[in-house]
């Protein structure tokens, strides 16, 4: 049964869901990190992109062989690495506003790499959660688990008629959580969705914070 209590169709996947701006974004968001390590003189950031690198290979054979379930898991390790390399630098960030003596400039350097790191990690996440994948999701007459967004509230709320999220929509949705510290247009459903999007909105906050408060000590 699906969540608006019709049973769910099962169909064939439709054909060349594109799996390639998942795998850009693992890696810039590895190299936002890297950054941020040299910035912050934080060496352990720069493990992600280790990880990633290494990723890397078996990502890319599970997609040419079509493997979306090795695909799947692989990429959800790396962004468990990934998420809590954010998470620990945001606590980082406190600790250097409070009691570090990073010059101005690699402060903010690195509070705007791990602001953007954090956007493109959770991006990823609601790119891989919503509704078990781009594969389960490009399945005509899918219905949505984890978003709502407004192109499937026209008609049944499925995705019948060829349209589906791309990364760009959840990058939008991310950006939104980080900037706006809401989802604007789309619509939350699952907890998992809701919890994710509290942890981005509380890490981006931080970021925000640290990065105002050196700005206003840099004035006094």
């Amino acid at each position: 049964m699906s969540i608006f209590g019709a049973p769910e169709r099962i169909s064939e996947p439709s054909v060349g869901v594109p799996r390639w701006p998942a795998t850009v974004g693992l890696v810039v968001v590895g190299i936002l990190l890297a950054i941020a390590a040299t910035a912050l003189n934080l060496g352990t950031l720069v493990l992600p992109l280790v990880v990633i690198v290494i990723l890397l290979v078996p990502l890319t054979l599970a997609s040419i062989r079509e493997r979306h379930d090795v695909r799947r898991r692989l990429g959800m390790v790396a962004l468990v690495v990934l998420t809590a390399a954010v998470a620990l630098s945001a606590v980082f960030l406190v600790r250097q506003l409070l009691y570090g003596v990073i010059a101005a400039p690699s402060l903010l350097g690195g509070s705007a790499a791990i602001w953007a790191a954090n956007l493109g990690t959770f991006a990823l996440w609601y790119w891989e959660i919503d509704g078990g994948g781009p594969s389960e999701r490009s399945r005509d007459g899918h219905v949505s688990t984890d978003f709502l967004f407004p192109q499937m509230q026209v008609g049944d709320g499925t995705s019948t008629g060829g349209w589906w999220p791309s990364f760009l929509d959840y990058l939008f949705v991310a950006f939104n959580a980080s900037s706006a510290f809401s989802p604007t247009d789309t619509l939350i459903l699952s907890r998992r969705a809701k919890i994710l999007m509290m942890v981005q909105s509380l890490v981006s906050l931080v970021t925000v914070v640290v990065i105002a408060a050196r700005a206003i000590n840099t004035l006094a």
